[in-house]
C-alpha cells in the first residue's frame, strides 16, 4: 500500500469554510430542497457587457501568448490611473503587479515576511485566509481583535500596543470581510503616526471593497499616507467592484524594496495572468463606471432591508453595515452557538449563511450574511429564520 509523506506544513493550512457551506448548500438543493444561499461572498450580478466583449475581442485578435509576470503595461497604467482618480494618488505602474485574484497578494506578502520567528498581525474576525497562510509560513498570528462597540473597526492604540519586536507585518481590511466594518479616517491616522515608532513593520492594506461604502462614509485608503508608502502593500482588484469573480484578475501596489521579490514569486508561482482577462480588466477601469454605481446602489437599498429585518428577529441584534456587502449579526440571545445557528438555518430554514468562527475565534456569536442576492430572497430568507426562531 501507498504510504505519502506530506509536508507537516499543510496541516496548518486551513480553508475558506464559504465554500464548504456553499457546498452543502448546493448538494440539498439537488436534493429538491429549495435553498436561498446568503453565504457566499459573490455579487449577484454580471460583468458589465462592455468588459465581456473586451475578452472576447482580444482571444479573436489573437492574444493567446504569455505576457509579462507583472502584468501588461497598459492595464497597470490603467490600475495607477483608476488610483489617481479615486483617491488622488500618484502611483508608478512599475509598482503595480497583476495576479490572478486578490488571493495570491495575501499569500506572497506573508510569505514575504512571514517565517518561525515572526509575528504577523491580522484581522479577526476576518477573511480566513489571512490566519490559514500566516500559520503555514511559519510566522505566528497575532489577531486584531475587531469588536461589535467599535462598529467592527479596528483601534489604532490596540493595533499599536500590540507590536513586538517580532512583529513583521500588520495586515488590515477596511471596508471589512466578514463584518461589513469600516475603520474611520481618524484611527487610521492614529495607526499611521504611531508607526514611525516602529519602521521595519510591513503593512498590508487589503481594499478590494473599496468601491462599497453607504451612508456618506468615505474610503481611506493608505496610499493616501506618503509616510508609509515605502512599507506599504495596497491590494485590490476587479472581482467586486465589477462583478468579475470568475475571471481571476486582482492586483497590489507594492513598495519599491518588494517588487523584484513579487515579481520572482509569480514567475515561480503562475507565470502570467491570462492575456485576455488584463484586456477586459482595462476595458473595467477606463470604460464607463454607471455598472458599478448601479450595482452598489442596489446593495444599499439590501443592506437596508437586511440589516432591519435582522434587527427585528428575536435574539439577534444587528450593528449598521457600513460598507462592501455583508451584515454581521449577533445571534447570542438565540442561545445557539455560530456553528449551530448556520446548520440550523440551513438545514431547517434552507437559509446558507457562514458562522462567525469561520472568520477567527473573535467571531463566536455571529453570523455572516451576504446581500448580495435579491432584496426578495433576502425578505425571504428573513421570514424563514423568524419562523423558525
Amino acid at each position: 500500500m501507498t504510504q505519502l509523506k506530506f509536508a507537516k506544513s499543510l496541516s496548518r493550512l486551513g480553508t475558506e469554510s464559504a465554500f464548504m457551506v456553499l457546498a452543502r448548500a448546493q448538494q440539498l438543493a439537488a436534493q429538491g430542497q429549495d435553498i436561498i444561499n446568503l453565504g457566499i461572498g459573490q455579487p449577484d450580478f454580471q460583468t458589465p457587457d462592455h468588459i465581456v466583449e473586451a475578452g472576447i475581442k482580444a482571444l479573436r485578435d489573437g492574444h493567446h501568448g504569455y505576457t509579462p509576470a507583472n502584468g501588461l503595461p497598459a492595464l497597470r497604467e490603467a490600475v495607477a490611473a483608476d488610483l489617481h482618480r479615486r483617491h488622488e494618488v500618484e502611483v508608478n505602474p512599475d509598482n503595480v503587479v497583476v495576479v490572478p485574484g486578490g488571493k495570491p497578494t495575501m499569500f506572497f506578502a506573508v510569505m514575504m515576511f512571514g517565517q518561525p520567528d515572526a509575528e504577523i498581525m491580522y484581522p479577526n474576525p476576518g477573511f480566513p485566509i489571512y490566519e490559514s497562510v500566516i500559520r503555514y509560513s511559519g510566522a505566528t498570528p497575532v489577531p486584531i481583535a475587531l469588536k461589535e462597540e467599535n462598529g467592527f473597526a479596528f483601534s489604532a492604540d490596540e493595533v499599536l500596543g500590540q507590536i513586538t519586536d517580532k512583529t513583521s507585518l500588520i495586515i488590515i481590511n477596511s471596508p471589512a470581510n466578514p463584518t461589513g466594518g469600516v475603520t474611520p479616517r481618524a484611527e487610521i491616522d492614529k495607526l499611521v503616526k504611531g508607526l514611525e515608532a516602529h519602521p521595519s513593520v510591513a503593512l498590508m492594506s487589503d481594499e478590494i471593497y473599496s468601491n462599497m461604502l453607504y451612508g456618506g462614509r468615505e474610503h481611506v485608503s493608505l496610499l493616501q499616507y506618503p509616510e508609509i508608502r515605502d512599507r506599504l502593500i495596497m491590494l485590490d482588484g476587479w472581482s467586486k467592484t465589477y462583478a468579475m469573480t470568475g475571471w481571476r484578475l486582482g492586483y497590489a501596489v507594492w513598495p519599491d524594496a518588494c517588487v523584484d521579490h513579487v515579481t520572482r514569486l509569480c514567475i515561480n508561482d503562475h507565470s502570467c495572468v491570462n492575456a485576455a482577462t488584463q484586456f477586459a480588466g482595462i476595458a473595467a477601469l477606463n470604460g464607463p463606471q454607471d455598472a458599478v454605481r448601479d450595482m452598489v446602489a442596489q446593495f444599499d437599498k439590501r443592506r437596508q432591508i437586511i440589516v432591519d429585518g435582522l434587527n427585528a428577529l428575536p435574539g439577534v441584534r444587528c450593528a449598521d453595515a457600513a460598507g462592501a456587502f455583508y451584515a454581521f449579526p449577533n445571534i447570542e440571545g438565540t442561545g445557539l452557538t455560530a456553528k449551530q445557528a448556520q446548520d440550523k438555518f440551513l438545514d431547517e430554514a434552507g437559509v446558507a449563511t457562514v458562522a462567525g468562527t469561520s472568520f477567527g475565534a473573535w467571531g463566536e456569536g455571529y453570523l455572516r450574511f451576504s446581500y448580495a442576492n435579491s432584496a426578495e430572497n433576502i425578505t425571504e430568507a428573513l421570514s424563514r429564520i423568524s419562523k423558525l426562531l
